[in-house]
């Protein structure tokens, strides 16, 4: 029997269905194991967790309803099956990938009740197609899709490079919190949908979109396990010795937009940042965050916040600074008594975790890799 049907064929209802069952798998995975398999430390937001799942199930559905196509008989069938399959793709992995992107946005949380009002043009219309049995109202759809992807990219450019900015205003370290991978996410969304909508007549783009669905999972998956979870990081504990009182308002609540810093508040904060985190070397505890600094220097974070702004820094720069010249110190003591180290280990002692985190970081502050460095002042 199998003699009988082409090889190519074989081969793509085994791709087809392997694009299929590996979705349905990483479904599972992130509904029902609550740990973590791939970064065991890390705790992922259980928001894009089950966001995540919910796309992965619609992608392996997505599978089952377009079979109808390979059993149709006449092109009419095979049409309107198609335009079965792509309205159950608006309702659900269109929206789905849409509200993927926005959970990996932790610094505030989006409406996501916005993405359906987005996407229910092409749902109404998608059903008008159905309804009527005709492709007339396609182009529309098609041209409206575009000008979706478009205006979703410009979007996500806008708020990934405020979520840079949140990240640098309120976490020392940024590992395992960036998400510029987004991009990724959503380049292969547009490259499919814009191969899709040209119609280019490429025969391999349907062994095309099966092996992006596969890679585009294990990517999701990759990114959903080692994202790490923001919203706790703002109060986790710090040591009770770091607490100070000094008269300052030490709330958390921000201060209203009337508000703000006094002409003698700086002055203030200097000497409490050279005493409580300079001095005590408190800038070497990992995930240290700028609500746990405002609490052990006894401020208000917002105040804090708008102290770095003023100094034309970031608190991201300021702590990493602080690091890089106790690492620059550990290195000239070593140096002068002879003693063997390792840039990796000196590295972690200076309160970094990941060492390419500590190269970038070093070559940003002093202008050259530290090796390149290391070097030049041995000389």
């Amino acid at each position: 029997m199998f003699g009988q049907i082409p090889i190519c064929t074989i081969l793509f209802f085994m791709l087809y269905a392997t694009a299929a069952v590996i979705p349905a798998i990483a479904c599972c995975y992130l509904l029902l194991r609550r740990g973590n398999a791939f970064a065991p430390d890390i705790t992922s937001p259980m928001r894009l967790r089950y966001w995540t799942a919910a796309l992965f199930g619609s992608i392996a559905l997505g599978h089952v309803w377009y079979l109808p196509v390979a059993e149709a008989t006449s092109n009419e069938d095979i049409n309107q099956s198609m335009r079965v399959g792509g309205l159950l793709d608006c309702m659900t992995l269109l929206p789905m990938a849409i509200i993927v992107l926005l959970c990996m946005l932790q610094d505030r949380r989006r409406p996501l009740w916005l993405v359906w009002v987005m996407t229910a043009p092409l749902v109404a219309g998608m059903a008008m197609s159905i309804a009527t049995h005709s492709d007339k109202y396609l182009p529309v759809l098609y041209g409206y899709l575009l000008v979706l992807a478009v205006g979703l990219t410009i979007y996500m450019v806008k708020a990934l490079k405020q979520y840079g900015r949140w990240l640098r205003d309120n976490y020392a370290d940024l590992e395992h919190k960036e998400v510029w991978q987004s991009f990724v996410v959503l380049t292969v969304i547009m490259l499919t949908s814009i191969i899709y909508v040209c119609d280019l007549g490429w025969q391999g783009y349907i062994y095309f979109v099966q092996l992006c669905t596969i890679g585009l999972t294990f990517f999701l998956l990759w990114r959903v396990e080692t994202l790490r979870d923001l919203s706790t990081q703002q109060s986790l504990p710090i040591e009770e010795e770091n607490l100070v009182s000094k008269g300052i308002d030490q709330t958390t609540t921000e201060p209203t937009k009337d508000e703000g810093l006094s002409s003698t508040t700086p002055d203030i904060i200097g000497p409490l940042l050279q005493q409580h985190c300079v001095d005590t070397q408190l800038y070497l505890q990992h995930d240290l965050t700028l609500q746990q600094l405002a609490q052990a220097i006894g401020i208000n974070r917002y105040y804090l916040s708008q102290y770095f702004s003023r100094q034309g820094t970031t608190y991201n720069a300021y702590i990493n600074g602080l690091r890089i010249h106790h690492f620059i110190s550990l290195y000239t003591n070593a140096v002068a008594s002879h003693r063997s180290f390792t840039t990796k280990q000196l590295a972690q002692d200076s309160g970094y975790r990941s060492y390419s985190t500590f190269s970038l970081a070093f070559k940003q502050l002093m202008g050259q890799n530290v090796t390149t460095w290391m070097h030049d002042s041995a000389e």
